[in-house]
């Protein structure tokens, strides 16, 4: 492999030499940049991505333009036509991207120059790449928010089609990975949508702050030109512009707020795989599922491994990765901007890629999840899951909270002793650690009982998570 195929990707034209007539710098310079630099310092193997974007800020940009009568109707027109030609070689991927071009700005600004001539030239009066890649990389990124957030709602809606379906199916609550108290399947579901809703918050939250212009702030110090940035603002649906222009073309919070956000989501859906693998195995059993989503063993011919699960708690540390590194890039930089920005963009990618991919995954994932109520009933016996609820009722008959907790955990030791869980000790057994217990125990000890009696908002009981689930369909409406 030759180090050209490692810096020049499929669909990369890669030519040998240098043409410094293409460079908007050429004439700064006695000699051509090296072929090695050249490769180095190129981005358009990866910011092509934003090419949609950047024709949707070169065509406000120039329609203010004229507006402000920097470039004349004409040309306006020239620009336009040209960049629907443009627009159209990249949807239908007949596009050529260059090396020698070096990024996604100045391969479409070439080509438009080549289709309409001078007008082309004359599009970017008034800006720099520094502005206006600042500009696209915020209009991708809320495109990409845009899709994240309808990929979280299906994620949610498949969570609370399965949570109806178990709403009233009674499991183990753990803490410490200890039987703590019976929930409900549905119940321990709508934790995952919880989460996921705040998720959108935050995402809502960093759109709003991220969907300023920094168009106009031209190289740092703005432009001697009679420019309309609220014109533009408006043109490309941002709710206003970035007030200081040093700031506008070095900010790069959004993107890191934004991975911030990212990682977060990863780590609840880490979290949720971390319980479907652990629910999965033989030693629990409570869930099983389907066999897309699983791989077998190269040596082992009764393995079925959940690979779905473990590679999403894998991905998340991924994302966690590109965090750190949007956090270091900026920590250092001095205002304004500089070209260690250029490397923001390949983590911003990724991040949403493997987001959307795993949010994809996980909403047709879940309704293939197999549930097993008889495993989770009988792992609630193994645990003494209603202690809690003996503890209360002695408490409802007048015996203080921490004489009734001493005398229930009494009660437990001596069901360990007999080898049988709490309901199973005789009347006269449970009297004698606490006398004014009555027959009515056995209903508060039962795992129906138990659920029943968390009767109130983000409590277990199945009429609840039922209304719990109603105000989250409505929460996504």
């Amino acid at each position: 492999m030759t180090d050209q195929h490692l810096y020049a990707p499929e669909g990369i034209y890669a030519p040998e030499g240098n043409d410094a007539s293409s460079k908007a710098w050429s004439g700064r310079f006695s000699e051509p940049v090296a072929d090695v630099v050249k490769r180095y310092t190129a981005s358009v193997f990866f910011d092509r991505r934003m090419a949609l974007q950047d024709i949707r800020g070169s065509l406000a940009h120039a329609r203010m333009l004229a507006k402000q009568a920097i470039i004349s109707v004409p040309d306006l027109t020239a620009i336009e036509r040209g960049m629907a030609q443009i627009q159209g070689e990249i949807e239908r991927d007949e596009f050529q991207w260059k090396l020698d071009d070096e990024d996604v700005h100045l391969s479409i600004e070439k080509r438009l120059i080549a289709l309409v001539g001078d007008a082309g030239k004359r599009l970017h009066t008034g800006r720099s790449r520094n502005d206006q890649v600042a500009t696209d990389i915020r209009l991708w990124l809320r495109d990409s928010l845009d899709v994240i957030d309808t990929l979280l709602r299906g994620y949610q809606a498949a969570l609370l089609d399965l949570a109806e379906q178990h709403a009233a199916t009674p499991m183990p609550g753990y803490t410490h990975m200890q039987v703590a108290q019976p929930v409900t399947f549905g119940h321990h579901l709508l934790a995952y949508v919880e989460m996921a809703q705040r998720d959108r918050s935050r995402l809502a939250d960093c759109r709003r702050r991220m969907n300023r212009l920094p168009l106009g702030a031209a190289a740092l110090a703005g432009t001697s030109f009679p420019i309309d940035r609220e014109f533009v603002a408006r043109e490309l649906g941002f709710d206003g512009v970035c007030e200081n222009s040093l700031d506008a073309v070095s900010d790069r919070d959004f993107a890191i707020e934004f991975s911030a956000a990212a990682a977060l989501i990863m780590m609840h859906i880490s979290r949720f795989s971390e319980e479907l693998v652990l629910w999965m195995s033989p030693r629990i059993g409570f869930i099983d599922l389907a066999d897309r989503y699983c791989t077998g063993s190269s040596i082992m011919p009764q393995k079925k491994n959940p690979d779905v699960p473990e590679l999403a708690r894998g991905k998340s540390g991924r994302v966690y990765g590109h965090l750190m590194g949007l956090l270091t890039l900026m920590k250092g930089q001095p205002l304004a901007y500089n070209k260690d920005n250029q490397e923001d963009k390949e983590p911003l990618f990724d991040t949403v890629d493997t987001l959307a991919d795993t949010l994809r995954i996980f909403a047709d994932l879940a309704p293939g999840i197999r549930v097993k109520p008889e495993a989770m009933a009988a792992a609630l016996k193994q645990g003494y899951a209603t202690a809690t609820d003996l503890a209360d009722y002695l408490v409802k008959l007048g015996l203080p909270f921490r004489d009734a907790h001493e005398a229930v955990a009494r009660a437990v030791r001596a069901a360990e002793v007999k080898g049988c869980e709490l309901a199973e000790l005789s009347l006269e057994e449970l009297r004698a650690h606490a006398p004014a217990i009555g027959q009515e125990v056995y209903a508060v000890l039962s795992v129906e009982g138990s659920l029943a009696a968390r009767d109130h908002i983000g409590g277990t009981a199945p009429k609840q998570v039922r209304a719990a689930i109603a105000r989250a369909r409505q929460a996504l409406a």
